[in-house]
């Protein structure tokens, strides 16, 4: 038992000790300006919720959109096994850290073997009979310099980079999918103002096929009449199949096939998403979680360089056991047969040039993890500044295009009426229709990108995901 105690006490002195040669963390100075870009195109106010703090459910104010994000976070593959490397980093820590602790393991064990009279210290042939029944630890390291802490280290942040990319798979899937369904919705209103246009040409080409056969207009008019027909016929079809892969896009998304019902029929179907505030100060995104998972990477280069370090020096190990042993079975748990064994081992390193080379090979990925990280941090302020630059000058340009599309109209409008009392050719009446329709879809998709880039700013500063903490997630 005093062996026992003895050894216990020293595994909680090691234990206890903490020690690492890991270098200090600390967080690197923030790669990008302190604020986002103001003035014009990105003025800001501070009426609407932070994106990092709305959960999408709250986000998007369209119902079927809502209930279409859910399903995809349930079917999705790609998000399914963000989780499920999300577990099995988890699990590869647990492993880890078990290094820490010894492995305590209890083993039975008998054996019977003849010695020949010639081997035979007696003379005589004899039988030696052994048993033993043992608890104890073998090569347990004792983690004096903190090698086995320092990986550990490693670990517990390659499990944390992993929860945050599973977090950003969720805002990269939430809005794919948002971005989908408003492709949709803008792709059936495109197809429905074809069929409209496709509609009147085929009533004006009607009118002048008959005005023609009574000898009233040239054969020019009337191929000029059928081709407006044939090129509307043909955007039908187009806006039909660019409608069709949208579909099939979002089926992929969602991982199943999406009910009819929740689709929009066109434009007007769609509920657009709430304003959001960007929060001027550029550390809004440090809770991205791009940003977090690089700097989850860049505190691993940390713990590597501790592992290295410590891997120059002394390695001791332990291995220890606390039993019986008896010559007979039945004297095996008899008095007087206590067994132990303590047997302790160090490993001086004297010389090991790789022990060298691999501890620069840590300083220099550190590096490359501060460079990694600063990019990032780049990329993000980039994505926040332009999707704020478009903001507010995409509902400039949809004004614009509205009055545009109503002034093209009236100009149609005018040009049919001329055309129709003969004061002027129908080439006039042609050159309007095109213009008329080329400004409605120009309309269309001004508007999808104003509701596009409300999901882009949303997902740029970290919305989507799970709501984030105000720390780093603790450790399992």
């Amino acid at each position: 038992m005093k062996f026992l105690r003895t050894f216990s006490s020293l595994a909680a002195v090691v234990l206890a000790g903490g020690c690492t040669l890991a270098p200090k963390y600390a967080r690197p100075d923030l790669a990008v300006p302190d604020q986002f870009p103001t003035g014009s195109a990105g003025a800001e106010t501070n009426v609407a919720p932070a994106a990092a703090e709305l959960a999408w459910p709250e986000f998007f104010a369209d119902d079927h959109l809502r209930q279409i994000v859910a399903l995809a976070t349930t079917n999705n593959r790609d998000l399914r096994l963000a989780v499920l490397n999300v577990e099995r980093a988890r699990a590869l820590y647990g492993v880890q850290r078990g290094a820490l602790y010894p492995t305590v393991q209890a083993t039975a064990a008998g054996s019977r073997a003849g010695v020949p009279a010639d081997l035979s210290s007696s003379g005589s042939r004899l039988t030696s009979e052994r048993y033993d029944v043992n608890l104890g630890a073998a090569a347990w390291e004792v983690d004096l310099f903190g090698r086995i802490r320092s990986l550990k280290d490693r670990a517990l942040q390659e499990y944390l980079g992993t929860e945050q990319a599973r977090r950003g798979a969720q805002i990269l899937l939430v809005s794919a999918v948002a971005n989908a369904y408003l492709a949709l919705a803008a792709d059936r209103e495109s197809q429905a103002l074809a069929q409209t246009t496709l509609a009147a040409q085929q009533d004006s080409y009607g009118l002048i096929r008959r005005r023609n056969e009574l000898g009233l207009l040239p054969d020019v008019d009337l191929y000029r009449a059928q081709s407006q027909v044939e090129s509307a016929r043909r955007d039908v079809a187009r806006f039909a199949q660019r409608a069709a892969l949208d579909r099939n896009a979002l089926d992929l998304l969602v991982g199943a096939p999406v009910p009819e019902e929740l689709l929009p029929a066109n434009w007007a179907a769609v509920v657009p998403p709430r304003d959001v505030s960007a929060g001027l100060p550029s550390e809004v995104l440090l809770r991205r979680p791009d940003v977090l998972q690089a700097e989850s990477q860049l505190k691993a280069a940390h713990a590597d360089i501790g592992a290295a370090r410590a891997a120059l020096f002394p390695r001791i190990s332990l291995t220890a056991a606390f039993g019986t042993a008896s010559g007979e079975l039945s004297g095996l748990f008899q008095s007087g047969s206590d067994a132990w064994t303590f047997a302790p081992a160090a490993t001086l390193p004297i010389f090991d040039s790789r022990s060298w080379s691999a501890l620069k090979v840590t300083r220099v990925q550190r590096e490359i993890a501060v460079t990694q990280y600063e990019k990032t941090l780049q990329g993000a302020f980039r994505e926040v500044a332009d999707a704020l630059a478009v903001r507010e000058t995409v509902g400039q340009q949809v004004a614009a295009q509205d009055a545009l599309v109503q002034a093209v109209a009236e100009t149609y409008r005018l040009s049919q009426s001329r055309y129709d009392k003969g004061l002027d050719s129908y080439l006039g009446v042609l050159d309007a229709q095109r213009s008329l329709f080329a400004a409605q879809q120009a309309l269309v998709l001004l508007k999808l990108e104003r509701l596009a880039n409300a999901v882009k700013l949303y997902a740029a500063l970290g919305g989507g995901g799970d709501l984030p903490a105000e720390s780093a997630p603790a450790a399992p």
